[in-house]
């Protein structure tokens, strides 16, 4: 298994394996594809551009600097078919799309270890690890699974280094939004200044629309954004996914009640998991890395509770499991599952 969500195949009453935002769909998205149904007869725009113009009014961005693509995953596709790069540069652990991306395109993956003892952080080490055929580099703020934040000061490091060794560097930003320190620590303000950075995003988690599959990447390179845009498929955005982004781009009061909400529950669950023995990573996304040697992904999916076991991630073993943060009621149901099997 290399993603969470596998609801199909098990049976599952809560599922805490997948990051998505459990205030759900704001009411005026449902809205939006809703209405959308009326414009199926059509094809949907395949400039999307009241998409791209809603994109620059929610994030200051040009949005002569937007592709849009159907979800994240198409994008990170597209990115590594268009740049085809020999090595691609990964610290690990992290998500598993990019791999199968650069894998995808006939990259050989240069994996760059972060360890548990600097908390998966990027260090000075790494940095002066990185090779010098290395064509592209991919990387997660906040990281996934660890939900880290990199400190700006790393980041501008890094992308220094990158420029001197001439490597793209892709920053997987699909997560930012829940931080609540977006204009601080994302990268979308260097854009104009970095023809070599690329920074992804999507709506998928931040709107709990996974199922719309929408995201969108930032690119100042014009001759970088076409060649990307050739490995896209011609109206790859449905008018419903289209809509969905339009109205999502203005839910500002949404975003703010996430950040609020998040940062309550998350330092919630962890004092918990603390409180009980476990060993907890800090995080500043909507889920926290954990370390036990309890089975919790048998055995809370024995009680239909659904966790995302980690072993499977490069550079993580047996015992590390990632939990999504959800509504109160529902952490408060995962903690006593959790009791229950420590026997308190």
């Amino acid at each position: 298994m290399s993603h969470g969500g596998d609801i199909y195949r098990n049976k599952v009453k809560l599922d805490f394996s997948v990051n998505v935002n459990p205030l759900g769909i704001p009411a005026r998205v449902a809205e939006a594809m809703s209405q959308a149904v009326g414009f199926c007869s059509h094809y949907p725009d395949i400039r999307a551009a009241a998409l791209k113009c809603s994109i620059e009014g929610m994030t200051g961005v040009d949005r002569e600097a937007v592709v849009c693509g159907n979800g994240a995953s198409e994008l990170l596709l597209a990115i590594l078919h268009a740049l085809k790069p020999r090595k691609t540069a990964i610290p690990v652990p992290s998500f598993y799309g990019y791999e199968y991306a650069a894998t995808a395109a006939g990259s050989e993956i240069v994996p760059m270890a972060m360890s548990a003892k600097d908390q998966f952080c990027l260090t000075e080490d790494l940095f002066r690890d990185i090779e010098e055929d290395v064509d592209v580099m991919i990387l997660a703020n906040p990281n996934n699974p660890a939900g880290n934040l990199i400190p700006r000061g790393s980041l501008e490091r890094l992308l220094e280094v990158c420029r001197e060794k001439n490597i793209v560097v892709v920053v997987d930003e699909c997560f930012i939004e829940f931080t609540g320190k977006e204009d601080t620590h994302s990268l979308k303000k260097v854009i104009s200044d970095d023809p070599n950075l690329i920074v992804v995003r999507a709506f998928t988690k931040i709107f709990a629309i996974p199922g719309v599959r929408l995201g969108y990447l930032f690119c100042q390179s014009a001759a970088l954004r076409k060649a990307i845009e050739r490995q896209l498929p011609e109206w790859n955005l449905s008018v419903f996914a289209q809509a969905a982004g339009v109205a999502a781009c203005a839910e500002r009061d949404y975003l703010a009640q996430t950040v609020t909400w998040l940062q309550q529950e998350r330092a919630y669950l962890a004092g918990q998991f603390s409180r009980a023995g476990i060993r907890v990573f800090p995080s500043e996304a909507n889920f926290i890395l954990i370390q036990t040697e309890l089975p919790l992904y048998e055995e809370l999916l024995k009680r239909k509770i659904l966790i995302r076991d980690c072993s499977n991630f490069r550079g993580l073993e047996k015992g590390f499991f990632r939990i999504a943060v959800k509504r109160h009621e529902e952490n408060e149901e995962l903690l006593r599952a959790i009791g229950e099997l420590m026997g308190y």
